[in-house]
């Protein structure tokens, strides 16, 4: 079996997903994460195992080989709680997509050039034949900012999106960061929450706002800002978030 787009798959299967066909319109985004594991085999051997309850459709390994887990129609196990806009659970409207990275607990590192570029491989494929908008291709810790850091502020974005792969704001960010770190009034801040609304964030809980509100910024600052993620909102952060409104 394989995807016919030069890359090497499949030698595991998970049996980690719902028994439930969906149809491919109801595919409407792509989940990146990383694995968070110290040793590729542990992380494979993870989505695997029916007792962990966890999987992806796609595995990326160290030397960029894919492997594929679970079926594109059927629900693999990878986002869990998760919001996105007006869409619950995206687990039934998604592709999840692990690549392997011991993550912020197991010494994060960078995303080699062999992973990115069969992840870019991959995502032209899977946006082609399911007709996904490249603004919902996503990291798991956009759609669950309070519980999850991956694929994190190592991960290219800017990189996929210069191959419109994903979004991306369209400032100079030398120019920008001269607004690093001044204050915005009342405001400006509750600006600030409308644009992540609008982009897609979600707040989907009442319980200990100051909490979200510093994760909702932290996820933005990990996509957008990505070498200074402190949780804090700044005029750079508002700049972005209305540039990402206007692309």
């Amino acid at each position: 079996m394989s995807l016919k787009i030069g890359l090497n798959l499949l030698k595991y299967y998970s049996i980690n997903f719902d028994l439930t066909k969906r149809s491919k319109k109801e595919i409407k985004f792509i989940i990146i994460h990383y694995t968070g594991m110290k040793k590729e085999p542990y992380a494979i051997k993870r989505l695997c195992d029916p007792k962990t309850k966890v999987s992806s459709h796609y595995f990326i390994r160290n030397n960029g080989k894919i492997l594929n887990l679970v079926p594109d129609l059927y629900k693999a196990w990878h986002a869990g709680i998760s919001y996105w806009k007006n869409y619950r659970s995206l687990n039934q409207y998604s592709i999840g997509i692990e690549i392997n990275n011991p993550g912020h607990d197991n010494t994060y590192k960078k995303f080699s050039p062999k992973q990115i570029n069969s992840l870019i491989k991959l995502l032209r494929y899977l946006i082609k034949k399911y007709k996904i908008n490249k603004n919902n291709v996503l990291g798991h810790s956009d759609i669950s900012p309070d519980r999850k850091k991956d694929p994190g502020e190592k991960f290219p974005w800017k990189k996929l999106a210069n191959q419109n792969l994903c979004k991306w704001h369209k400032l100079n960010e030398r120019k920008i960061m001269k607004f690093r770190n001044s204050r915005l009034n009342n405001f400006e801040k509750e600006s600030f929450f409308k644009n992540l609304r609008f982009i897609g964030y979600m707040k989907f809980s009442k319980k200990d706002p100051k909490r979200l509100e510093k994760s909702l910024i932290s996820a933005f600052q990990r996509r957008f800002r990505q070498d200074l993620i402190n949780g804090k909102i700044d005029k750079e952060c508002l700049l972005i978030s209305e540039n990402l409104l206007k692309s």
